[in-house]
């Protein structure tokens, strides 16, 4: 099964196998036995994350349809789009970003880098952003632009591969760990790496802290996502809805308004271990697992891995600024 995951095509974007650290100081800090942090923020395109992984199947796939033009979709300080747009400068692609929301004074953060990097921005609310996608999709196509759909979150049965492979990369570093924490959204990187504990026969728990969903839909969401994959190619085992496991108990007013969790779980990563989280997604996922950790839920003797996502170039963004110091 492995042999089958390895023939199907993916271009060379990030920088692999990403190291892990183990974290003494941050683990004594938050009253864990073990800790450890698998660093996708080091995958080393365009400031790094979790969705390089993901564009070396899709950029693939792109390639072998013929597109000249990558349109995606996501929130005003996107990782996604960010790592997007990069992709498509580096493969000679063009690059339409639909985000959702207003354009804002000026660009900042993952802003600031899609310009950087040549991508067209088009603004829509975001119960248009599906709606905008296929007017965008349309527009490209007559204009004779060749375009290729990249789901939110390249999260597809497709991008799901790569964090199916990233587990694999996981065991063959030789750490075996009780839990597995990390941010989940779009669904894509659970379901993969749901996929890939099957594919190695790892026993880790795999828990996702949702930043936006309710656990049902988000639950649902990585359900169906293994399933297509398993469909699509011919895996022989199954997923049950019962071996998914979300928390959303973290999500505060919603996506992108950061909770005081968030804020000193981004602190306490900068102040114990000289690393950098986002106050969106990995902050988020981090303060879930503080408080876990603090409720027993996870058990002080456990060894955990924290799965560094990536996202800390939403730091610098606008919106951001005065979270965690006032202005002199």
């Amino acid at each position: 099964m492995k042999a089958k995951l390895a023939a199907i095509p993916r271009v060379k974007i990030a920088n692999l196998p990403t190291p892990i650290e183990k974290s003494t100081r941050l683990a004594t800090k938050i009253g864990i036995r073990e800790l450890w942090i698998k660093r996708d923020d080091l995958t080393g395109l365009a400031l790094g994350g979790n969705k390089t992984r993901k564009l070396e199947y899709l950029i693939a796939d792109a390639q072998s349809h013929g597109a000249k033009t990558l349109i995606t979709a996501g929130a005003v300080q996107s990782n996604h789009c960010r790592q997007t747009a990069a992709a498509a400068a580096k493969f000679g692609f063009d690059c339409v970003l639909v985000l959702t929301g207003e354009p804002p004074a000026r660009y900042s953060g993952n802003l600031l880098l899609d310009r950087l990097f040549g991508a067209e921005i088009v603004w829509c609310p975001k119960e248009a952003r599906e709606k905008t996608l296929q007017e965008v999709f349309q527009r490209l196509w007559q204009e004779g632009k060749r375009p290729y759909l990249i789901p939110y979150g390249g999260s597809n049965a497709l991008g799901a591969l790569a964090y199916a492979q990233a587990v694999i990369e996981l065991s063959e570093q030789g750490i075996n760990v009780d839990w597995i924490v990390f941010p989940s959204s779009s669904g894509g990187t659970q379901a993969g790496m749901i996929l890939g504990s099957k594919l190695c026969g790892a026993n880790s728990r795999i828990l996702g802290i949702s930043v936006d969903l309710p656990a049902a839909e988000l639950r649902q969401r990585i359900f169906q996502l293994s399933n297509e994959a398993i469909d699509a190619y011919s895996f022989t085992f199954s997923v049950g809805i019962e071996e998914i496991w979300v928390n959303d108990a973290y999500r505060g007013e919603g996506y992108g308004i950061p909770t005081e969790g968030d804020r000193q779980a981004v602190l306490e990563f900068a102040r114990y271990e000289g690393m950098l989280l986002d106050p969106v997604y990995t902050g988020r996922a981090a303060a879930g697992l503080i408080d876990l950790i603090n409720q027993g839920t996870i058990p002080s003797n456990s060894s955990v891995l924290f799965w560094h996502t990536g996202g800390s170039p939403a730091l610098f963004a606008d919106s951001y600024q005065g979270l965690f110091f006032a202005n002199p």
